[in-house]
């Protein structure tokens, strides 16, 4: 997510396979307990709304995408329970990670917070992409295996073809960095239907078991 485009991009379009009524199978990181984050963003709230093209992520729906499974009317729930058990057990060699987010960061569709250091949370990302190789195969499992980067949005773009100059200025005078401990990964039925990214959440494994 380099910040080489100048202007918005509607966060919303319909990417592949999205349609209004479908749901997809995801791993995440869900962060929106997190306090130091919630004062962060409700500070940087106000800055975003006044954009009038960006529009605030609600603090409970904050998150941090891991890997795909796959659309809900394409995954059995045989295999999206063998693949819950997987990470379960891959899980159990981890504990909880340390990183920091930010500076924030304005790109084409959105005001996003970097996460570092990257490995720690890619390393859990390549469990659950193990586990599931061991219920597809290694051939199947979706999404690439070497585009991440781990990041917590704060906003997405409503319209395209905004600059983004004015905002990138505002957005220079909060470089604070907020530090998190993340403490366990969830399985979500994620949806996209109002406007926003919303979910339930099927299993919730804390890292280290």
């Amino acid at each position: 997510m380099a910040e080489t485009e100048e202007r918005t991009r509607n966060h919303w379009w319909w990417r592949p396979g999205w349609r209004q009524g479908r749901s997809f199978y995801t791993w995440h990181f869900l962060v929106g307990e997190q306090p130091a984050l919630h004062e962060f963003a409700a500070r940087l709230r106000p800055h975003l709304e006044e954009t009038g093209v960006l529009d605030p992520i609600p603090l409970e729906w904050l998150h941090m995408t891991l890997q795909g499974v796959g659309f809900t009317d394409e995954v059995s729930d045989e295999d999206l329970i063998a693949i819950g058990t997987a990470v379960d057990e891959h899980l159990a060699d981890f504990r909880p990670i340390s990183v920091e987010l930010g500076p924030v960061v304005a790109d084409a569709e959105g005001v996003h917070l970097p996460v570092r250091p990257v490995e720690a949370v890619a390393a859990v990302r390549r469990c659950i992409r193990e586990s599931i190789a061991e219920v597809w195969g290694k051939n199947h499992v979706p999404e690439a295996g070497n585009r991440f980067y781990p990041h917590v949005s704060l906003a997405y773009a409503n319209t395209s073809g905004s600059p983004l100059a004015s905002i990138r200025e505002t957005l220079s005078r909060h470089t604070e960095v907020v530090p998190m401990t993340l403490t366990r990964i969830s399985l979500i039925e994620l949806n996209r239907d109002e406007g926003m990214y919303q979910w339930r959440v099927l299993k919730a494994p804390p890292l280290g078991g």
